[in-house]
C-alpha cells in the first residue's frame, strides 16, 4: 500500500492494526546517499573495532535523507498454514508545513541518486507528496509558537492577523507603496459598505507588501474584519479579507489554530527514531535500538552464520531470496491481505522499500523453517518466537571486519585478542606489493589499509609477531608494532589530548575570570583612591597619581584579598557545571516507543559486492 501525504492520516489506523496483529515485520529504507566523504571501502578497514566502525559511518552519513520507508507485516494463519502479509511504502520528505517550520538542508550523492533512478524510483512523488516530519527540538519550538498564538487569540481584543511588529498607531508607508496600500484600503471600504459581498481576495503580492497590509489594517480596522494569508498551487501567497462580527472572528481564529495544530501533528512523522540515532554514541545507539526494537534480527547475519554459512554463497538480498527457493530450503506460502497489493518476486521490484521489506520477511521465514528440519521429529513451521532463532537476536552484521562478525546490541561487543596482528607505518609511496615483499618470509598474510602511510597486517601464526617486530628495530623507512601496543598508545594519546583540552580550558577560564576580578578590584581601588584625593572645596580632581596609584601594579596581588580570589574561583565552578548540564540535556533528547524489527543489512555502494542500493532491511517482533 502506497502511503503519501494525502492519504497518510486516513490509512494510519491500518498501519497500527497491521503492526498490532503481526507475528513479526520487516522494514527497509532508501536514502539520498551513503557517505559524504571517502567511499565506504576506503573509509573502513578489516580491523576496525565496532566503536570505530560506528563512528566512521556515522560521521559521513548524517546529512542524507530517508526518501522511502518500507514496512511489511507477517501474520501466520495456522488454519491454512500460510503467512498473511501487509506491505506499506511510505514516501517521506521534510517539507516545511508553514513559514515558521524548519527548512531542512540535506546532501545527495550522485551515484545513489543515479542508482535509484535506474531502478525507477519516483523522485517527484517524494518531493511533491512525501510525508513531512520534524525532529524533537523542531517540534518543541513550533508547539511553543502555537501555544503562544493560542494564548494571544484568547486575549481581549487580540486580532488573528496582527503581526509581531504591528503598530497601534498609523504606519509609516514608503512613498513607492502608498498608492498600493491606498488601493487596498479603498477595496476594503467597498467591501464593508457592500451588502452582497462578504469576502475580498487581493492579488498575490510580496512579503513586504503583505506586512504593510497587516499593519495598516490592524490600526485602521481593529474590529469587523478577519484577515488570512493563503497560497496558490504555484506557491504564490495572497491575502483574503472577510467581513465578520466579533463572534465569527473568534470562531475563525479557533479554526485556524485547530488547523495549525493538526498540521503540526501531521508533521512529526518518523523523525523521533531517526534523530535519536543521529544524536547518540554507540552505547546510546544500542540502548535506543533495543528500546524501540526489543527483538531485532538481521537476516544477513543469519545467512552468514552456521548452519547457513556453508550452503549460502551470496548474502545480498536479491541473491539470498533466490537461493532460499532452492533445496534444501522450502519457499513459504504467503498471501496478501485483502485490500493490500501483492508482490511477484519473479518481476523483482528491488529497491522499492515495501518490496525489499517483503522479501526480507520471506528470507527469514525460509531460514527459520529450515532450522526446524534439525528437530526430531522435523518441524515444518517454526514460529517467529521459537527458541531456535534466539541465538540470532539483537546482533547486527559487521561487513569486512575480519574477526568481529557482528555488533552486539544487548551488551559488550566481542573483544578478540588480535595477537597475530601488526600495525605498520611506512613511506607514502609504498604499495601493497611492498608490504607483501616485507613480510614474504611469514607465509600467508592479510593486509588492511588504514591510510596512505599505515596498515594492519595479519600473520598466520601469533608466534611470528615478535619476530616481525624485532626485524624493524633498526629499520629506517618503516616501523612495526604489535596491535596491543598500537591500541595502548592510541588510548594514551586520546586520554592525554582530552586531559590537555580540559586543563587548557580550565586554565583559560580561570585566567579570564581572574582578569575580570582584578579589573573590578582595580576599578574599586582607583575609585576609592580618587575619591580620597578629590578636593571638594575647589571642585577639582587631583590629576597627579597618589603614591598608592603609582605603586598599584606592583602591589595588586596584595590589594586583592584571598576572599576575592575565592569568589573568582567560585565564578568558574557554575560555568563548568553549566556546560556539563547543557551537554547532558542535549544527549537526553529521546522520545522512544516500544517496537521491534528484523534486519537485512546491506552494503550501499557498488564497490561493496557490486551493490549500489541505499538501504538496509530489518525485521522485528
Amino acid at each position: 500500500m502506497e502511503i503519501i501525504r494525502s492519504n497518510f492520516k486516513s490509512n494510519l489506523h491500518k498501519v497500527y492494526q497491521a503492526i498490532e496483529e503481526a507475528d513479526f515485520f520487516a522494514i527497509d529504507g532508501e536514502f539520498s546517499g551513503i557517505s559524504d566523504g571517502p567511499s565506504v571501502t576506503a573509509l573502513t578497514n578489516g580491523f576496525d573495532t565496532p566503536e570505530e566502525r560506528y563512528q566512521k559511518l556515522k560521521k559521513h552519513s548524517m546529512d542524507f535523507l530517508l526518501f522511502q520507508f518500507g514496512l511489511c507485516t507477517f501474520k501466520y494463519d495456522h488454519t491454512d498454514s500460510k503467512y498473511i502479509t501487509k506491505s506499506f511504502n511510505f514516501y517521506v520528505f521534510p517539507k516545511p508545513f508553514n513559514r515558521s517550520s524548519p527548512d531542512v538542508k540535506f546532501v545527495c550523492q550522485s551515484s545513489s541518486i543515479d542508482f535509484l533512478a535506474s531502478q525507477g524510483f519516483d523522485f517527484n512523488k517524494v518531493f511533491r507528496n512525501g510525508i513531512p516530519y520534524l525532529n524533537q527540538e523542531e517540534e518543541r519550538q513550533l508547539r511553543e509558537q502555537y501555544d503562544e498564538k493560542r494564548l494571544q487569540s484568547n486575549g481581549a481584543g487580540t486580532l488573528s492577523y496582527v503581526s509581531p511588529n504591528t503598530s497601534k498607531c498609523p504606519v509609516t508607508i514608503p512613498e513607492d507603496q502608498k498608492k498600493f496600500i491606498d488601493q487596498v484600503v479603498e477595496k476594503i471600504e467597498d467591501l464593508l459598505q457592500s451588502e452582497e459581498n462578504k469576502n475580498l481576495e487581493l492579488e498575490p503580492c510580496t512579503g513586504f507588501q503583505r506586512k504593510l497590509i497587516y499593519q495598516t489594517l490592524s490600526w485602521k480596522y481593529p474590529k469587523g474584519i478577519h484577515v488570512d494569508t493563503l497560497e496558490t498551487e504555484k506557491k504564490e501567497r495572497y491575502i483574503v479579507i472577510s467581513k465578520v462580527d466579533e463572534e465569527e472572528r473568534k470562531r475563525r481564529e479557533q479554526q485556524k489554530l485547530a488547523k495549525e495544530q493538526e498540521e503540526l501533528n501531521d508533521a512529526v512523522g518518523f523523525s523521533r527514531v531517526i534523530h535519536a540515532i543521529a544524536n547518540s554514541d554507540l552505547n546510546e545507539f544500542k540502548e535506543m535500538t533495543t528500546c524501540v526494537f526489543p527483538r531485532l534480527l538481521d537476516t544477513k547475519l543469519m545467512a552468514s552464520t552456521q548452519p547457513f554459512k556453508d550452503i549460502i554463497n551470496n548474502t545480498s538480498l536479491a541473491e539470498l531470496e533466490k537461493r532460499l527457493k532452492e533445496t534444501p530450503f522450502n519457499p513459504p506460502k504467503v498471501e496478501s491481505a485483502e485490500g493490500f497489493p501483492s508482490y511477484d518476486t519473479a518481476t523483482e521490484q528491488l529497491h522499492e522499500a515495501g518490496y525489499d521489506a517483503y522479501i526480507t520477511g520471506l528470507c527469514f521465514i525460509s531460514m527459520a523453517n529450515y532450522l526446524g528440519s534439525f528437530l526430531s521429529p522435523p518441524k515444518i513451521h517454526v514460529s517467529a518466537r521459537s527458541k531456535l532463532i534466539e541465538p540470532f537476536f539483537n546482533k547486527l552484521f559487521l561487513m569486512r571486519v575480519m574477526d568481529i562478525p557482528y555488533l552486539n546490541l544487548e551488551g559488550p561487543d566481542l573483544q578478540p585478542k588480535r595477537d597475530h596482528v601488526l600495525h605498520v607505518t611506512f613511506p607514502k609511496e609504498w604499495k601493497t606489493s611492498d608490504l607483501y615483499q616485507l613480510f614474504s618470509a611469514f607465509g600467508n598474510i592479510q593486509i588492511s589499509w588504514i591510510d596512505d602511510t599505515s596498515a594492519f597486517v595479519s600473520l598466520s601464526q601469533p608466534e611470528q609477531v615478535q619476530i616481525a617486530v624485532n626485524t624493524s628495530k633498526y629499520a629506517e623507512s618503516y616501523r612495526i608494532q604489535t596491535y596491543a601496543d598500537y591500541v595502548g598508545k592510541k588510548h594514551e594519546e586520546k586520554q592525554s589530548k582530552r586531559k590537555w583540552t580540559e586543563d587548557t580550558w580550565q586554565e583559560v577560564e580561570r585566567k579570564r575570570l581572574n582578569t575580570q576580578c582584578i579589573s573590578y578590584a582595580l576599578q574599586n581601588h582607583y575609585y576609592h583612591t580618587n575619591s580620597l584625593t578629590a578636593t571638594s572645596t575647589a571642585g577639582k580632581r587631583n590629576l597627579s597619581p597618589s603614591p598608592e596609584e603609582a605603586d598599584l601594579e606592583a602591589r595588586i596581588s596584595g590589594e586583592i584579598s584571598d576572599t576575592e580570589f575565592e569568589q573568582t574561583e567560585s565564578c568558574a565552578e557554575p560555568l563548568s557545571e553549566g556546560r556539563k548540564k547543557s551537554k547532558k540535556l542535549k544527549r537526553m533528547k529521546k522520545d522512544l516507543s516500544p517496537a521491534g524489527f528484523l534486519s537485512h543489512t546491506e552494503p550501499c555502494t557498488d564497490e561493496l559486492e557490486n551493490y549500489s542500493g541505499t538501504g538496509s532491511r530489518l525485521c522485528g517482533w
